[in-house]
């Protein structure tokens, strides 16, 4: 202990300074814009960076898996081209053929998973210099993972629809009734569907996808299916309990997917409003 006392004593300048320095550059970028968005993106890069090489090990010794989803991938959508579209419509697929011009695909990892906190956040390893933008969605081959928030030039971090403050507009397949998805906090494998009318005819295992009345991902998408459903407290509207048809805790590759046409949209709106 002495020596610790001795060694603070000796470098208590350099101490000091050190202090007032952390200080200044945590005032600095909590009262400058600028300056706090160098640092949001310097940290991304940096974490993105750490979670890159971890994420290399750990690839490594899941090629075997990784291969056998590809594989069952590209069977899927040999079956698409070979028998069409129609024939498979219990096979949980991205129906990739229906998205036209408008829609870009770009392809990545997930290098960072979180999915036992209640707001969670994944990474993924592609960022602005690879055309990805705040408010883009990310899905795989079987449903929706979540929305960019942050980049930095080579890394993203995306919103987990296992986050409280995801919401996303999902549509019942076979009724075509809209709703609000949502993440109660709880378990992984499942999230809630609310605002749905209760005129609504559901049932048990209907499919529920993605409902196009958003910019951020096309109509279509699958999310999940229908666990169990309940009228709410008013008794006006649903709350429904949907399995994912996704692992949320086990990503690999995904897709994250640039609406073209999209701040063209916002614009419009956004003039129409006013």
């Amino acid at each position: 202990m002495q020596q610790i006392f001795n060694f603070i004593f000796r470098n208590k300048n350099f101490l000091l300074f050190l202090v007032l320095f952390v200080l200044s550059l945590i005032f600095t970028i909590q009262s400058h814009s600028y300056h706090r968005s160098k640092f949001v993106n310097s940290a991304n890069f940096l974490s993105g960076g750490i979670y890159g090489t971890f994420s290399n090990i750990s690839e490594y010794f899941s090629l075997k898996s990784t291969n056998d989803e590809l594989v069952e991938e590209n069977l899927k959508l040999r079956k698409m081209l070979l028998i069409g579209q129609d024939s498979l419509e219990n096979e949980i697929v991205v129906d990739s053929i229906s998205f036209d011009k408008q829609y870009v695909l770009v392809t990545t990892k997930v290098i960072q998973n979180d999915y036992n906190r209640r707001d969670n956040f994944l990474t993924i390893k592609k960022g602005q210099s690879h055309g990805i933008e705040p408010d883009m969605g990310v899905f795989n081959s079987k449903g929706i993972v979540g929305i960019v928030d942050k980049t930095s030039n080579g890394y993203s971090t995306v919103i987990s629809i296992l986050n409280s403050n995801s919401q996303i507009n999902a549509e019942i397949k076979r009724t075509q009734d809209f709703g609000s998805l949502k993440w109660d906090g709880k378990s992984p494998y499942t999230v809630q569907l609310t605002d749905v009318p209760k005129r609504a005819r559901i049932a048990i295992g209907d499919s529920i996808i993605t409902g196009g009345q958003s910019t951020i991902f096309p109509k279509g998408i699958n999310i999940g299916s229908i666990k169990d459903f309940k009228l709410d407290g008013s008794e006006n509207y649903y709350e429904i309990e949907v399995a994912l048809f996704n692992d949320m805790t086990n990503l690999g590759n995904v897709y994250v997917i640039k609406n073209q046409d999209r701040e063209e949209i916002e614009t419009l709106q956004n003039n129409t409003n006013e």
